[in-house]
């Protein structure tokens, strides 16, 4: 029996001569992992379905505890994303994190619909912005939110506080006097609370802040994971070479 599923491509692995292995975040399954056969012969009809950030309803059969693409009708391709080198790195990015806060076969609507919105904000603007706003939500919702709003012992607002730090273990920003973890500044500070729809200053959106979020994140990410972003690690890279100077819009 066939199913439908509306799903993201997260990742693509060669498996035999001519098939691949898809890893899906849909919305009805959560992460599933999935076989696609002879997707890599000159004139394979799904090839699209293979491609990076590829968004489509597609058709499975189930044997057994192993899932088998029979069909493939595509949604939105998000072509700009695989035709500008930020945004690749970005999006790319985005994936992997997608990838390593999920669980198979775990619901996680929350993260499927962030990463459209993400891929959707990268194609038609600034991808740096997206990017950081969907990690502060894949994390928020992998039991790893930022608390960003007030210190947690003095309870001051954190937006009034010219010293801050950041403590990875409860991932929670406060004031440098009553805080422990390492230093963080304010444009730090504010980029996050942005991404999370909080009070923010807009004249303390830099490119040195929007650095420093993405650094930040990065380092949240491995400690709370054990892991690595890639693609984060070369989209860094690159933000900080083409913005050297400049202010984020």
């Amino acid at each position: 029996m066939e199913q439908k599923v509306n799903a993201l491509m997260l990742r693509a692995a060669d498996y035999k001569e001519n098939d691949k292995i898809l890893t899906l975040l849909t919305a009805e399954l959560g992460k599933i992992t999935v076989g696609i056969r002879g997707v890599k012969k000159a004139g394979a009809k799904l090839k699209f379905a293979v491609q990076p950030f590829c968004f489509a309803e597609y058709m499975l059969v189930k044997r057994g505890d192993k899932y088998t693409v029979t069909g493939c009708s595509e949604t939105e391709s998000f072509y700009d994303l695989r035709t500008d080198i930020m945004k690749f790195y970005a999006a790319s990015a985005a994936a992997e994190a997608a990838l390593a806060l999920t669980y198979e076969g775990d619901e996680c609507r929350e993260i499927f619909r962030a990463l459209i919105d993400a891929y959707t904000e990268m194609c038609s603007g600034n991808e740096c912005s997206a990017l950081i706003r969907f990690l502060v939500c894949a994390l928020g919702g992998s039991g790893y939110a930022l608390s960003a709003e007030h210190c947690p012992r003095c309870g001051k607002d954190l937006l009034l506080s010219d010293s801050l730090r950041f403590d990875m273990p409860s991932g929670a920003f406060s004031c440098s006097s009553c805080g422990d973890g390492l230093g963080a500044s304010r444009v730090t500070l504010n980029v996050i609370r942005r991404a999370q729809g909080k009070s923010f200053r807009p004249d303390l959106i830099t490119a040195d802040g929007m650095k420093r979020a993405l650094r930040l994140l990065r380092e949240y990410f491995s400690y709370k994971t054990d892991g690595r972003l890639n693609a984060l690690e070369e989209y860094i890279r690159l933000f900080s070479a083409s913005t050297d100077g400049q202010t984020a819009q």
